[in-house]
C-alpha cells in the first residue's frame, strides 16, 4: 500500500496498522502467539500510520517522549520528533554509561531489568511513555518507577496494541497510570 497515513482516517489507520501485524504461533515457546511488527515497521505507509495514531492519542504540552528498549525506541523517536519533544531512552543493563537508576520487573515469561541515566529528564520534565506491546504491565510500570524517580510527571502512556487478554492495563489502572491502545488484541 502507498496511502499516506494523512490521507486516511484513523479507523483506516488502526485497520492497516492490524492487518500489519503478523500473528506468530507458538514463539517463544508452544502456547505463546507472537505479534510480529515487523511487517507493519517494513510498511512506509504502515510505519506513518502508526505514528499518527500514537501522536494523536499524546496529550498536550509534552517535553519528553520515552521509549523503552527496543521497539518503543522505534515508535517514542518518530512520535517525539512530531511532538516537538525529546527522545530518552530506556535501555537494559550494560547499554548506557555513567550513573543509572535501575527497576526489575517480571515479564509474562520471565524477568527483565530496565535503566535509565540519572540525569536523562529534569525534574518537572512532561513525559510520554511509548511503548509497541501492553502485556503484562510489567515495562510500562517499571519505566514509570524509572520516570518517577527522576523527578518527572509521567503524563500518559500510549501503547500501539494492547493484548488485552493480558493483565497489563489492570495493572496500570492500579498502578494510577493513564494509558491508551492504538488497537486491542
Amino acid at each position: 500500500m502507498t496511502r499516506a497515513a494523512n490521507d486516511v482516517t484513523g479507523v483506516e489507520n488502526k485497520e492497516l496498522i492490524r492487518e500489519l501485524i503478523a500473528d506468530i504461533p507458538d514463539f517463544p515457546k508452544p502456547g505463546v502467539t507472537f505479534y510480529d511488527m515487523s511487517p507493519l515497521l517494513a510498511s512506509p505507509a504502515g510505519l506513518r500510520a502508526a505514528v499518527a495514531e500514537l501522536v494523536a492519542l499524546a496529550p498536550e504540552g509534552i517535553d519528553v517522549v520515552v521509549g523503552m528498549e527496543a521497539r518503543g525506541f522505534i515508535l517514542a523517536a518518530p512520535v517525539a520528533l512530531e511532538l516537538g519533544a525529546g527522545f530518552v531512552p530506556v535501555r537494559k543493563p550494560g547499554k548506557l554509561p555513567g550513573d543509572l537508576y535501575v527497576e526489575q520487573f517480571a515479564l509474562e515469561y520471565g524477568h527483565e531489568t530496565l535503566t535509565i541515566k540519572t540525569d536523562a529528564v529534569l525534574p518537572g520534565a512532561r513525559v510520554l511513555v511509548i511503548d509497541d506491546v501492553l502485556a503484562t504491565g510489567g515495562t510500562v510500570g517499571a519505566t514509570a518507577a524509572l520516570v518517577h524517580r527522576l523527578g518527572a510527571e509521567l503524563v500518559h502512556v500510549a501503547v500501539l496494541m494492547e493484548l488485552g487478554f493480558l493483565p497489563g492495563g489492570e495493572k496500570l489502572d492500579e498502578l494510577g497510570i493513564g494509558y491508551s491502545a492504538v488497537v486491542t488484541i
